[in-house]
């Protein structure tokens, strides 16, 4: 057994990681398990060191070995060790993890923006509603008969000019002149603007 002494410990070659991903190809669990065992502490480091949740972590790199074991017949030994082949699958997938939660915390945050309801007095809403009405009231007494019957008709029955003219007995003329001169009238007293 060749040993090299570091620091005046002994300390034994690690395994041979382009053989045992050889023999993972061909589905060789034990070898994954020996594969696993070496890279996977690199690997969670290394994801903890992108995603900083060690719960996510762990899913994380445990997601990176799973896809290892399922790719490994991708891996080029021309292109590379294997180490930094799953390393690179292991930070691809951290920053992954990572635009994945900001997408998710940037989603949540616009839903609640958009479903925040300014609060508002009822109280004060109602009050200015009812003043609002009376003031309508008020001014609809101001008109003519014919004005008043017909805006009247048109506005809050829902009845078309042709219809007010015949509920009334009036030229279609008559009763549109006598709307807009109505809704002229109205306009002034409320102290809308034009």
């Amino acid at each position: 057994m060749n040993r090299v002494v570091a620091l005046g410990l002994p300390v034994r070659p690690g395994p041979d990681l382009k053989e045992l991903l050889a023999r993972v190809v061909l589905g060789d669990q034990d070898a994954f398990a020996t594969l696993y065992d070496a890279v996977a502490g690199p690997v969670f480091g290394l994801v903890r060191r992108v995603v900083r949740d060690a719960a996510q972590s762990e899913e994380v790199a445990q997601e990176v070995l799973v896809e290892v074991w399922r790719t490994a017949a991708r891996y080029r030994a021309d292109r590379g060790e294997v180490l930094p082949w799953v390393l690179t699958i292991a930070h691809r997938r951290a920053v992954d993890r990572v635009r994945s939660a900001q997408a998710a915390t940037d989603r949540d945050r616009r839903v609640a923006e958009a479903s925040y309801a300014v609060a508002y007095d009822e109280v004060a809403e109602q009050v200015e509603g009812r003043m609002e009405r009376e003031q309508v009231r008020r001014c609809l007494k101001t008109l003519t008969e014919l004005q008043r019957e017909s805006l009247t008709l048109a506005y809050y029955r829902g009845y078309s000019y042709p219809q007010v003219a015949e509920v009334l007995g009036a030229p279609l003329g008559t009763v549109k002149t006598r709307m807009r001169d109505g809704l002229i009238r109205m306009r002034d007293c409320l102290g809308v603007g034009t």
